[in-house]
């Protein structure tokens, strides 16, 4: 799946101001992610794709000896350098998740809290992961699933043949991906989240704050006519509407690999 890498680096630098306000589903998967792993994590901990730095924060729970903030977005690590740390301040790393500038062994835990759906190359993403990671180190991270926003992606299917929703890997695929890269133990759960939002507007103008658009390197480079847009809308609501509000899927993949 090609990904405009240009385009995330600018919609994720472009949200850094309002993401906060917007990420509560973030919020919550990551606290989900964490209530995963075990306690007694110590050692050097990186944060890949980091954003404004809310699951670094929370990863100061397992005192670690250094703690990594990475992300390719430089305003978001501007966020995340403004936060207020009382007890240890991570490390500031501005680089792409797909070429880390990390030597080998280097760190005990990578974590990504839906960050890594916007790599084209898993496979080497996660071989390098590998090569940083302690023996004994491990990747915990999540990730959205294919059944994300699948009624966005319906409704636009009735206007047109364009792509205008990012797709996403399954879970036999990320499987194969890890074990390629030399993960053996793997763990992959799925939870589906289903808010509701009170108009089709609403749910794209929280993607768009939260800097999540198509991204693809093959998009409809061609501006969304107002008509299309009433009948994706249209659609949405003619097949979705609950009591006025609309409801949005997102499933996504909790993984532990070592």
């Amino acid at each position: 799946m090609p990904l405009d890498k240009a385009k995330i680096r600018q919609s994720f630098s472009a949200a850094s101001v309002t993401y906060d306000g917007v990420a509560e589903l973030q919020r919550t998967v990551g606290y989900a992610l964490l209530n995963t792993v075990d306690s007694h994590i110590t050692g050097t901990l990186l944060d890949i794709g980091c954003g404004t730095g809310f699951l670094t924060a929370e990863l100061l729970r397992f005192n670690p000896e250094l703690l990594i903030a990475l992300d390719i977005a430089l305003p978001m690590l501007h966020v995340t350098r403004d936060r207020r740390w009382v007890k240890t301040t991570p490390t500031l790393l501005c680089a792409d998740a797909e070429y880390l500038p990390l030597i080998n062994s280097s760190v005990n835990h990578v974590f990504s809290n839906l960050a890594l759906q916007w790599c084209s190359n898993l496979v080497a993403v996660f071989t390098d992961i590998k090569r940083l990671l302690k023996p004994d180190g491990q990747l915990i991270f999540s990730t959205f699933a294919p059944q994300t926003l699948q009624e966005l992606k319906a409704a636009w299917c009735s206007v047109d043949d364009y792509s205008h929703v990012n797709d996403f890997y399954n879970a036999e695929q990320l499987k194969d991906f890890l074990q390629q890269a030399g993960f053996t133990h793997i763990n992959i759960t799925s939870t589906l989240y289903t808010p509701h939002y009170e108009s089709v507007f609403a749910l794209m103008r929280e993607l768009k704050h939260i800097g999540a658009h198509n991204v693809r390197a093959k998009r409809n480079k061609h501006c969304t006519t107002k008509t299309a847009m009433q009948r994706m809308i249209a659609a949405y609501e003619t097949a979705h509407a609950i009591n006025g509000n609309i409801p949005a899927s997102f499933e996504v993949f909790m993984v532990i690999a070592s």
